[in-house]
């Protein structure tokens, strides 16, 4: 009998078995796909990937950028080849990690047997603890035409080979607005269609907005407030203010968010809850059996690789019998869209629906030299305090904004106050700056 089983390699189990290993356990990974999981093979690091050449492309077509008579073509190929050898580079990197000492690497499908036994291909492994890390997948409306061939997700949309001339994404979440980022900059005709008021409903609204004008500045279209009723071949059919609208794409990107992989695992039968299509978990991230633990997207909690990490971290510390100050509720989330978009710890609209008292403290990118010398003037940060001028939440609009929010995340994370924040000494110039400058408010 092993220490601990792992079934699934992706960002949340790969990292908890290293440090499992690290603090002496012996740790089985069980992974019936390609190491790294769906960020690494299918989501955060190829859409970063192509984000990184989309910016290339913008930033020729740049207004003041000096330069004279520039033509270029997009290699389309050359990008998604070079998307798929940082993918290929990574995934040989995990799969260097889970050969440590320590650990060992098993292929296939796992299935639990009960509290501490795993069948692999008719084989069992034995463990102490077991964590659940099987991610999640993306979930399609449950609409006519859904199947049709040039509807895509996700996965399949990083993997075409010409840029779409027409591009019609359903969903403006994350993922439907990084790929309208990405495909506007490559020259697609980009059309977003969502049933809610606006997009990224989980990001403080006022960055939301400010985002969605600044990418129909770029060109791209947006039909809020519109509920998609089937796929007809080429043609998006949804229902928009009591009239039904069409819009035609050569492909047809289904953003409508993600799933747990909860499915042919034996939940049930060993006793672990889920509820609504989630693995129940506590704190320590343990499930209702003991020793079973489920990290990452799978749970439901917060669907974000580092989520998941940190996660893993704290079901292995639990299993070692140790406490941590890991700040789970402290949760930075970044959209690479261009510009870019930051959030940690409380929206105002979050504040306003709990009734609870804030103040609001704002600061604007078109005040900050650093910005202007990158031509990147369009943003804002967003501070949000309490009573007791601690720090809630910051949202931010703009050039490097993950960045800008980590500093607010350690803030946050130590009951900083914005007097503590602005007696801090910052770099000038840098976009920092601007943080900085709203605590001056």
């Amino acid at each position: 009998m092993t220490d601990v089983i792992i079934i699934g390699g992706g960002p949340g189990g790969y990292r908890a078995a290293e440090y499992a290993a690290r603090n002496g356990l012996q740790v089985i990974v069980i992974e019936e796909n390609n190491v790294g999981g769906t960020c690494l093979n299918c989501g955060c690091i190829p859409t970063k990937t192509l984000c990184h050449n989309a910016e290339i492309v913008s930033s020729l077509q740049e207004e003041g950028s000096g330069l004279k008579d520039v033509s270029f073509a997009v290699d389309f190929s050359a990008i998604m080849e070079r998307k798929n050898n940082v993918v290929k580079q990574l995934r040989e990197g995990v799969e260097t990690l889970l050969s440590r000492p320590g650990i060992t690497l098993v292929r296939g499908h796992a299935v639990l047997k009960d509290a501490c036994t795993v069948v692999v291909d008719s084989k069992e492994y034995s463990a102490r603890s077991i964590i659940l890390a099987t991610g999640s997948s993306a979930k399609l409306l449950p609409i006519e035409g859904v199947a049709s061939p040039n509807v895509v997700t996700s996965t399949e949309l990083l993997d075409i080979t010409e840029v779409p001339r027409r591009l019609c994404i359903v969903g403006a979440g994350v993922i439907g607005m990084e790929f309208a980022s990405i495909f506007a900059s490559f020259g697609s005709e980009v059309t977003v269609v969502e049933f809610l008021k606006e997009c990224l409903p989980a990001i403080d609204s006022d960055i939301a907005k400010r985002l969605r004008k600044s990418l129909e500045k770029r060109g791209v279209s947006f039909f809020m407030q519109s509920a998609v009723k089937k796929i007809d071949g080429n043609q998006v059919v949804f229902e928009r203010k009591g009239k039904e609208c069409v819009v035609e794409a050569d492909v047809i990107l289904m953003a409508t968010g993600r799933k747990a992989n909860v499915e042919g695992l034996n939940l049930e039968g060993v006793g672990v809850k889920t509820d609504r299509g989630v693995i129940v978990v506590d704190d320590n991230m343990q499930t209702s059996v003991e020793g079973i633990y489920a990290i990452g997207d799978v749970n439901g909690r917060q669907m974000l690789a580092h989520a998941a990490t940190f996660q893993g971290f704290r079901a292995v510390n639990h299993i070692l019998g140790r406490k941590d100050n890991i700040r789970l509720d402290v949760m930075p989330a970044a959209v690479f869209t261009s510009p870019e978009v930051g959030s940690v710890g409380m929206t105002e609209d979050q504040c306003g629906t709990l009734g609870a008292e804030y103040k609001v403290h704002k600061a604007y990118f078109r005040a900050n030299g650093k910005a202007l010398a990158m031509n990147a003037s369009d943003g804002l940060v967003k501070l949000i305090t309490d009573n007791d001028k601690h720090i809630i939440g910051c949202h931010v609009l703009g050039a490097h904004a993950a960045d800008i929010v980590q500093e607010a995340a350690v803030l946050i994370a130590k009951d900083a106050t914005i007097d503590d924040l602005a007696d801090i000494v910052h770099i000038h110039p840098t976009l920092s700056e601007v943080l900085h400058d709203a605590s001056l408010v």
